[in-house]
């Protein structure tokens, strides 16, 4: 638990982390952000023309071609990237599941219809 006697808020022109980042050095995230804008022409794998691309872009061009030469962890990714992750139905605690009784009838057939119990003969 913090002491209540250092919540004590820095007064105006006060300097409480003096050896902290210092001014101009840019945070991580915008370094990154810069560099992955940065553009160069290459040709484009799919339509064989030459155009200009991010890196960012050539990224996902590189995970596009593995995807096509059957990569499933690529395609995946890249599907849950457009779509979302699938959700995973088996954690789904309450499942309600109908079985179809799928036995051949006599006639050749296979039956559709929802499994029933036949009916007890009762004596009276």
């Amino acid at each position: 638990m913090p002491n209540p006697e250092n919540l004590i808020p820095a007064k105006k022109g006060e300097v409480r982390n003096p050896k902290g980042k210092p001014k101009g050095i840019q945070h991580s995230k915008t370094r990154l952000r810069r560099l992955l804008e940065l553009t160069q022409d290459l040709t484009n794998p799919i339509t064989g023309e030459v155009e200009g691309f991010t890196v960012l872009e050539q990224l996902d061009l590189q995970q596009i071609i593995k995807a096509r030469k059957g990569d499933l962890g690529a395609y995946r990714e890249i599907l849950d990237r457009l779509e979302g992750k699938a959700r995973d139905d088996s954690l789904q605690q309450n499942v309600n599941i109908n079985f179809i009784n799928q036995t051949p009838r006599p006639n050749g057939r296979i039956s559709t219809q929802p499994e029933t119990q036949p009916e007890a003969d009762t004596v009276s």
